[in-house]
């Protein structure tokens, strides 16, 4: 290892967001599955989410599998103001941008797949648009989840839909063999950093059974 790469200091989270709507009607939509994540990490880590209305979302805060502190949040702003809870928390426990893990849903990926990155634009992702605005940087580490396409030639209405609709029971599957990838990415993050969760789980996929 080079004295230029040992100079790195890694990327570990602090904060996990995860993003979505707080209404009934968007639970367990494809747009909701950064929450579905930030829920199960709770269950594993034994976190338990509450309302917190000076950070205007649901937080806990625990122990990683390291024993370093970890706080979770699920935003109630609604997915367009997701960055106003974001600020709150980062503000309230001056934690920095670098710090700060956001979980959300992305088209581009299909369902198996996930993407972490360091840093990057909104790609028209509104939550993440708003992230970026609340904390004045791109340079925040984010893990995308594929929720697929609608298929080709669709409106833009279908694509709405889709992205607010539920997952099909094919899929059902797939996104809960993924979310233990999400989970096993990002304690990997927390122990390592997560250029080296980017580098053995940017390539996973869970591939579903057709009949």
């Amino acid at each position: 290892m080079t004295a230029s790469e040992t100079s790195v200091p890694l990327v570990i989270p602090q904060l996990i967001v995860g993003l979505g709507n707080p209404e009934a009607k968007y639970h367990e939509t494809r747009h909701n599955i950064g929450f579905a994540a930030v829920d199960m990490l709770a269950r594993s880590w034994q976190i338990s989410l509450s309302e917190n209305r000076r950070f205007q979302g649901l937080c806990g805060e625990g122990r990683g599998p390291k024993g370093n502190k970890i706080y979770l949040l699920k935003p109630l702003t609604y997915m367009n103001r997701s960055g106003q809870a974001i600020r709150a928390v980062t503000d309230w426990y001056k934690l920095p941008p670098q710090s700060v893990l956001t979980i959300y849903d992305d088209m581009d990926l299909p369902v198996g797949r996930l993407r972490m990155r360091l840093s990057g634009s909104a790609g028209g992702h509104n939550g993440i648009k708003s992230t970026i605005a609340h904390l004045s940087t791109q340079d925040f580490p984010r893990l995308r989840v594929g929720i697929g396409k609608p298929g080709d030639g669709k409106a833009e209405t279908d694509t709405i839909s889709h992205v607010l609709g539920k997952f099909t029971p094919d899929e059902k599957p797939v996104v809960s063999e993924v979310m233990y990838l999400v989970r096993d990415a990002i304690e990997l993050s927390l122990k390592e950093g997560c250029e080296k969760a980017m580098s053995l789980y940017n390539s996973r996929s869970v591939v579903g059974t057709k009949p």
